[in-house]
């Protein structure tokens, strides 16, 4: 089995979904319990790329990514990821910089909506992932519109996320305002689908908690990642 090396800490929280999704689903496709991948998690400081993102030192924050898929390339890794959406605004710069194969949650969330057909779908996630566009050029690419909240419904989500969900806290009355703005989303501008483009949202939202295709970011990316282990 390949090795995989786990950029954590960008949140704590959904460091440890992945650690024990990719555990259980290598044992689910393997039919066995006595099977472990061997894998390596490299926790960094979500807070500090939240500042360098905050004050633009793009440069700075390329370096300190790439620094940390470097270390995790000499501990043995055979391909690294980062787990969360939030540091793929830098993918690219950050792929280039280094001699390791990554794997992107955003292409792998591409390939999920082409397949259910989708054309106009909301995300929502941290005000980084929302603001930019690393997210929204790749889907324009393949004839899909990404649309994000508005400006006030963009400041709550991210506050209820920095603050209740990196923490591991979660709260029903958040989840109900989350579901309410996705609503109008749907109203307002007519999405099809909504991806959820946090990592730490599947403790809020689940599938059926929507009448519509939801993309868990988070499962879609385990998915790739155990394949990748159990390729040959």
């Amino acid at each position: 089995m390949k090795k995989v090396g786990i950029i954590g800490g960008i949140g704590p929280e959904s460091t440890v979904d992945y650690y024990q999704s990719i555990i259980a689903k290598v044992q689910e496709r393997v039919g066995s319990k006595e099977v472990l991948p061997e894998l390596f998690i490299n926790s960094i400081n979500m807070y500090k790329l939240f500042q360098l993102l905050t004050n633009g030192q793009i440069k700075e924050l390329i370096d300190y990514l790439a620094d940390a898929v470097q270390e995790l390339k000499n501990a043995g890794a055979d391909f690294v990821v980062m787990s969360g959406n939030t540091p793929h605004i830098v993918f690219g710069e950050v792929q280039q910089k280094v001699q390791i194969p990554m794997i992107s949650i955003v292409e792998e969330t591409l390939l999920n909506v082409k397949m259910g057909g989708l054309q106009k779908i909301g995300l929502i996630g941290t005000k980084f992932t929302m603001e930019n566009d690393f997210f929204k050029i790749p889907f324009a690419a393949e004839n899909r519109k990404i649309i994000v909240p508005n400006e006030a419904e963009q400041k709550f989500i991210h506050k209820k996320i920095v603050e209740e969900l990196e923490n591991g806290l979660v709260n029903k009355e958040t989840k109900e305002q989350f579901l309410e703005i996705i609503e109008q989303m749907v109203k307002r501008d007519g999405v099809h689908g909504i991806i959820l483009g946090c990592t730490e949202l599947p403790m809020l939202l689940q599938k059926e908690d929507l009448a519509m295709p939801v993309f868990n970011t988070t499962e879609i990316h385990v998915e790739k990642i155990v394949t990748t282990i159990l390729a040959e």
